[in-house]
C-alpha cells in the first residue's frame, strides 16, 4: 500500500530537551493509526508537526511527498486536544464556518455525521456538555475529505457512550484512500479500531507495528502492552 505519511529521523527539541527523538514511521492509505504514551511523551507535538503547526528541528516529515505546510494545509484534517470554536456559535454557525474556511468540507458528509452523532443545527455551543462538543468537533473534521485526519486525544473527559459514538464514527466516516493517526493514553476504547499502533515513551518509539502481529508476537493485548510498557 502506498504511505501518505512518511516520518524519517524526526527530532524535535524544546529548552535543549528532546521532546522527539529519531523517530521514524510510515502510515499507509485505508489505515487506522494509533499514536500511543501517557501525557507528556510527545504525541500532540507529533501531531502538530504533521498538521504543519510546528516545525522539526531535525529529520524529514512528508505528507503525499510534501513537507507540512501551507501546501499541505488542504490534505490534512487536524482535530486539537482543545477547542478552537466560539462559545456564542450555533452548530449551524460551525459548519458554515468550516464550509467557509475548507474547499474540501462535504456538506452532505457533514449532514450525515450530524443525524449519526443527534446533533442538530439549532444547538448553542456555549449550552452543550463536553461530550456533544466533541461530537460536533471530530464531525466537522471528518466532513472534510482530506487524505489525512489527525485526532489528537479525541476520548478525554467524555463519556462511555459518546466514546462510542465517536469511534464507530471514526471507523465508519473516513475513505480508503485516506489515513487516519489517533492519539491516546486511553487504549480500551480505541483498541478494536486500530490498524497499527506505535508506543512513544520519553520522545521515543519504544514498540510498534501491525496490532495483529504485535498481538500474536507478544501474546498480549494492545492495553496490556501499553501496562507493561509504561508500569
Amino acid at each position: 500500500m502506498q504511505a501518505i505519511v512518511k516520518i524519517k529521523n524526526l527530532c524535535k527539541k524544546y529548552n535543549k530537551r528532546y521532546i522527539l527523538k529519531d523517530i521514524n514511521l510510515e502510515v499507509e492509505k485505508g489505515i487506522i493509526s494509533g499514536i500511543l504514551g501517557q501525557n507528556g511523551s510527545g504525541k500532540s507535538t507529533l501531531m502538530k508537526i504533521l498538521s504543519g503547526i510546528e516545525k522539526p528541528d531535525s529529520g524529514e516529515v512528508l505528507i503525499n511527498g510534501i513537507k507540512p505546510g501551507t501546501s499541505t494545509k488542504s490534505q490534512v484534517a487536524f482535530l486539537t486536544e482543545n477547542n478552537q470554536l466560539y462559545d456564542w456559535m450555533s452548530v449551524n454557525d460551525a459548519i458554515n464556518f468550516h464550509q467557509d474556511f475548507f474547499q474540501d468540507f462535504d456538506v452532505k458528509k457533514c449532514d450525515e455525521l450530524m443525524d449519526f452523532m443527534d446533533l442538530t443545527e439549532n444547538y448553542r455551543l456555549k449550552k452543550m456538555s463536553k461530550g456533544m462538543l466533541q461530537r460536533l468537533r471530530l464531525s466537522l473534521t471528518l466532513a472534510r475529505n482530506s487524505s489525512v485526519y489527525l485526532l489528537d486525544e479525541p476520548f478525554m473527559g467524555i463519556d462511555t457512550i459518546t466514546r462510542d459514538k465517536i469511534i464507530k464514527a471514526i471507523n465508519s466516516y473516513y475513505c480508503d484512500d485516506s489515513c487516519v493517526i489517533i492519539t491516546t493514553h486511553l487504549i480500551s476504547e480505541v483498541e478494536r479500531i486500530l490498524d497499527k499502533v506505535s508506543f512513544i515513551s520519553e520522545g521515543s518509539i519504544a514498540l510498534s507495528g501491525d496490532c495483529e502481529d504485535l498481538r500474536f508476537e507478544q501474546n498480549q493485548s494492545i492495553e496490556d502492552m501499553y501496562r507493561k510498557l509504561y508500569t
